[in-house]
């Protein structure tokens, strides 16, 4: 059992994003939340990316060591991400980078989800509504949605307005929504207060 996490980061605005956070300095020590077959659970759990009744069925009919063996391929995911969205971060994606997708449209081909007719949400006006759902075979079937989260986020508008922080020690992503495209920090709370802190030093040092 790998050493306790502290609770997932969700500050991306994508859970494309998101997923390539799951690698982060949040305090001083560097934190991999799917660093083993537990911990890729909990992120999926944390996520909502997969419900928790299936997540509990796959857990049941797994091999031990099987979820791990998953959560080695979804950090291989998570770095190949990573570097094509750095290489390409400030524009739009084009058909000239279709090529270098491939490994994701692979991932994508492995799907298996399908729509259902069901009782619409309880306590909203009584019907029928169109639910989307997935089969989940095997224990590698939780890197969908992942694939699914990252494949959104490349086609998307947003994907010319991702940044990295400017903390010098924070590796998040984040996509910047502001009026501006001002966005410094992937939070007020976390760097932009470090920052805060540093230039106040720097300004009493100067006094000094």
């Amino acid at each position: 059992m790998s050493m306790q996490r502290p609770p997932a980061i969700f500050l991306s605005g994508s859970p494309g994003l998101d997923f390539l956070n799951t690698l982060a300095t949040p305090v001083d020590v560097p934190v991999d939340w799917i660093e083993d077959g537990e911990g890729l659970l909990d992120w999926l759990r944390q996520a909502g990316l997969v419900p928790a009744k299936d997540l509990k069925a796959l857990r049941a009919r797994a091999m031990p060591g099987e979820f791990d063996a998953v959560a080695a391929q979804a950090r291989s995911l998570r770095e190949w991400s990573r570097g094509f969205i750095r290489a390409r971060s400030g524009r739009k994606l084009g058909p000239d980078d279709l090529r270098d997708l491939e490994p994701l449209n692979r991932l994508l081909g492995r799907d298996e989800r399908f729509a259902q007719i069901v009782a619409a949400t309880p306590g909203g006006p009584p019907g029928l509504a169109l639910e989307a759902s997935r089969r989940w075979r095997l224990p590698e079937s939780v890197l969908l949605p992942i694939g699914l989260e990252l494949a959104t986020l490349l086609c998307g508008d947003d994907f010319e307005f991702i940044k990295a922080c400017e903390g010098p020690t924070c590796t998040l992503l984040f996509v910047d929504r502001t009026r501006a495209r001002a966005r410094r920090w992937c939070s007020m709370a976390i760097c932009g207060n470090r920052a805060k802190q540093a230039a106040h030093r720097n300004r009493r040092k100067g006094s000094d």
